[in-house]
Order: C-alpha cells, then sequence, then structure tokens
C-alpha cells in the first residue's frame, strides 16, 4: 500500500512540476528566498507560480498553505536534480514523451498566435457592429399586476383602485401570484418576455394607466397597471466581448480545421460505432416514455 508521503508526493508532482521558474515582474524585495537546496535558492515566486494548477479554493488560501508548498516544492527540486543526475535525459521513454510534449505545445503556440492576427479589436467591433444592427432596441414597459382565479376578483380589484385605494396596496391584499409582496412589481419586460394575451394588453397602455377590464391567460385573470415605457438599449461592447471573441474563435478554427482537411490525404479505417436500438416493450407491457413524455407538464411561471 502506498504510504501518505508518496501519494502526497504524487499530488505535489502533478501541481508543481510544471510550474514556471519565476512570476515576472516581481521585484527581488517582494520576492523573498523561502528556501535553498543544495545551494540554489527557491524564491517565493516559484512557489505561488507552482500553485496556479491547484484548485480556486487553494489559491485563495495560498498563504496559510504556503509552507507546505515550500515543502512539496524542495521535494521536487531534489527529485529533479536526481533523476537529472542519473542520465535520463538521454533515455529513450523521456524523449518520447518530451517530443509528444512539445508537439502539444507547438500546436498550442501556433493556435494561439493564429487566432490572436485573427481576433482583433478591430474584427470584435465589426462583429458587435453586425449584433447592432440584428439586435436594435426594443421598446419595454415597467408594469404591476394583479393576478386572481376568477374575472369576478379581478373586476373586485379594479372597482377598489378606481375608488382610489393605491394599486400596490390592492395587489398585496388580492393578488395570488408571487409578486404580490412586491405590489405586483413585475420590473421591466419586452413583449416577448410574456405570455401574447397579457403582453398585447399591457403594451397597448400608456404609464399610468389600469386595465379598464381584466386580462386572461391560462395562469388566471389578471389587473395591469403601466408605470414606465422606454427603449432597452442593447448591452455594450464590453458586455458581449466576451461572447463575440469565442464565437469568433470558434468560427475561425472551423474555417482552418476545414481548409486542413481539404488540402490533406485522409483515411479513417475505424467505423463508426453502431447505435444500439431502442429496447422493444415486454409482452403486454408499454414501453418507457422518454424523459418529459410522461404527460406531466412542466409548472408555467407566474405570468409576471
Amino acid at each position: 500500500m502506498k504510504s501518505y508521503a508518496y501519494v502526497a508526493l504524487a499530488l505535489a508532482w502533478a501541481a508543481l512540476a510544471a510550474a514556471p521558474v519565476r512570476a515576472e515582474g516581481e521585484a527581488a524585495a517582494e520576492d523573498p528566498v523561502l528556501a535553498t537546496v543544495n545551494g540554489e535558492e527557491v524564491r517565493r515566486s516559484e512557489v505561488v507560480e507552482s500553485a496556479r494548477s491547484l484548485p480556486p479554493e487553494y489559491q485563495a488560501q495560498l498563504d496559510q498553505i504556503l509552507p507546505a508548498l515550500v515543502e512539496r516544492y524542495v521535494d521536487l527540486k531534489l527529485l529533479g536534480d536526481r533523476a537529472e543526475a542519473s542520465g535520463l535525459n538521454d533515455d529513450p521513454e523521456v524523449k518520447e514523451r518530451l517530443a509528444q510534449l512539445q508537439e502539444d505545445v507547438v500546436r498550442e503556440v501556433y493556435l494561439r498566435r493564429y487566432l490572436e492576427e485573427r481576433v482583433t479589436d478591430d474584427a470584435l467591433q465589426a462583429r458587435y457592429q453586425d449584433f447592432l444592427k440584428k439586435n436594435p432596441p426594443q421598446p419595454e414597459i415597467h408594469a404591476r399586476h394583479i393576478l386572481v382565479p376568477t374575472k369576478e376578483e379581478a373586476e373586485k380589484a379594479i372597482s377598489e383602485i378606481n375608488s382610489g385605494k393605491d394599486f400596490s396596496a390592492v395587489a398585496t391584499e388580492l393578488s395570488k401570484g408571487g409578486s404580490a409582496q412586491n405590489g405586483g412589481d413585475l420590473g421591466y419586460f419586452v413583449k416577448d418576455d410574456m405570455v401574447p394575451e397579457f403582453a398585447e394588453a399591457a403594451f397597448a397602455m400608456e404609464p399610468g394607466q389600469v386595465s379598464k377590464e381584466p386580462v386572461e391567460t391560462q395562469f388566471g385573470w389578471h389587473v395591469i397597471k403601466v408605470e414606465d415605457r422606454r427603449d432597452r438599449q442593447p448591452p455594450s461592447f464590453e458586455e458581449v466581448k466576451p461572447t463575440l471573441e469565442g464565437e469568433a474563435q470558434q468560427e475561425i478554427v472551423t474555417a482552418l480545421l476545414k481548409e486542413l482537411r481539404e488540402g490533406a490525404e485522409i483515411e479513417i479505417a475505424t467505423p463508426p460505432v453502431p447505435v444500439p436500438a431502442p429496447a422493444a416493450p415486454a409482452e403486454g407491457g408499454a414501453a418507457t416514455p422518454p424523459a418529459g413524455q410522461d404527460g406531466t407538464t412542466v409548472p408555467e411561471a407566474e405570468a409576471q
């Protein structure tokens, strides 16, 4: 059975072995020597950089685990020195793995630089302008509503509001919807956010108006008050830049791979994996319905 020390060392190797020697930009005064191994200094930046592959919860407490990281780093340094002294640099297995690693690194660097040349700020700005054309400002309204099960209850709510009672107070008292505790406040929404009957009625009203007649939807009967109307502006360039960048990178890589395949001679001998046929139902029984098709319905959200 492997000892705890052996397992800990193996984990440390996975976390630390690929670390760069120094973190760039750190002044010597801020990068103290934390250990010396056979006369060679180990600075704080080396140990901290080696922890980059650790999970975020460990990186968040580097100061607490720094002594343990230093001990592991020392162990790895000693192992590395011993391995190099053993002459393994010329070992066939080592050379094979280094060649594979080199291939991976070359491919990664090539692709990164290929994308950097093409996914520029100018290219992303052009994508953003295209995004704006496809996503112009949309009208949106800020509304409140009262949701009740019957038309009679909705008419009662309208009567109370027309007699001078505050809409929010009536909503809090009578509404059965989840927004009742907020005076029926639904916030701002565009037309497509709501079921058609509700949206048509709400967007036909002006700010300050209360629906004269109850509005029926599959959720019940609504009394609506429109508080405000405005245009919803599209997100800024900075807000959508990560999405635009990801889309651009995906398109460019897809085009690159297509180009490479078209210019190459490829023979794939591995047959495709057959898709198993669905199992036949047992005699006298019914087949198990697919998920979501068992006759149940997904509860709809309140007609906001």
